[in-house]
């Protein structure tokens, strides 16, 4: 594929055939989403593959109360999670809302998972003194977490960045022997998507660039 196609058409995958994903095509996919930029060029991330249906059971057991408290978010009218607007939901509610689990199910039967690391000791958190949550550490991950998705697009297979089990973080790191100091960042489903969309939608530019400041005129072109 060119490209321009793979940027165009990587869509979140959720839904694939039976068709295995083999070691090497999974080595393949990663042997290129590798050259992604991070800070220094430490490339502190750590990538897991799984495929054992004990661990694939765990991991959905402990995505199953995060997708249900974000869920109820949603239900409520939320952003679930985001830091800036405390949740109005009660636990009741939380107890009380039934999530649609297939739709996480899917996600963890995939033909290969990849869990994705980082290295907290080799990443520039420049923004760790902030008075909210840091995200530039994140630079030093997600471009390769990106490059995965790119490259599996262009070997015909789709995934999904998702991140629900990193709320259960310790026990994600106990569960697979994780050292402390690596930080999770991305759970990868990959398989053959049973339908391959090619249209995404997305805003177009002007509405999220401008020109010399916040305020300024929306870049056209």
């Amino acid at each position: 594929m060119e490209l321009q196609e793979v940027m165009r058409t990587t869509f979140a995958a959720r839904n694939f055939t039976d068709e295995p994903v083999s070691d090497a095509l999974v080595g393949k996919i990663l042997d290129n989403a590798r050259f992604a930029p991070s800070g220094g060029n430490r490339q502190g991330w750590r990538v897991i593959v799984v495929r054992k249906a004990a661990t694939r059971k765990r991991l959905l057991e402990l995505i199953e109360p995060t997708f249900q408290r974000y869920w109820a978010q949603m239900q409520a009218g939320e952003a679930p999670f985001n830091t800036v607007n405390p949740s109005q939901v009660t636990e009741a509610q939380i107890a009380a809302t039934e999530p649609p689990m297939e739709f996480v199910r899917k996600v963890a039967q995939a033909p290969v998972v990849l869990l994705v690391f980082v290295d907290l000791s080799v990443v520039a958190a420049f923004d760790s003194a902030a008075e909210r949550i840091s995200v530039i550490a994140g630079a030093s991950v997600y471009p390769f977490v990106w490059n995965i998705l790119l490259a599996a697009r262009n070997e015909g297979l789709g995934g999904t960045l998702t991140t629900f089990v990193g709320a259960k973080g310790g026990e994600l790191q106990a569960l697979l022997g994780v050292p402390e100091q690596m930080a999770f960042a991305a759970m990868l489903p990959l398989g053959r998507p049973v339908k391959q969309l090619t249209k995404l939608k997305r805003k177009p530019v002007p509405e999220f660039a401008v020109l010399e400041r916040w305020d300024g005129t929306p870049l056209e072109f």
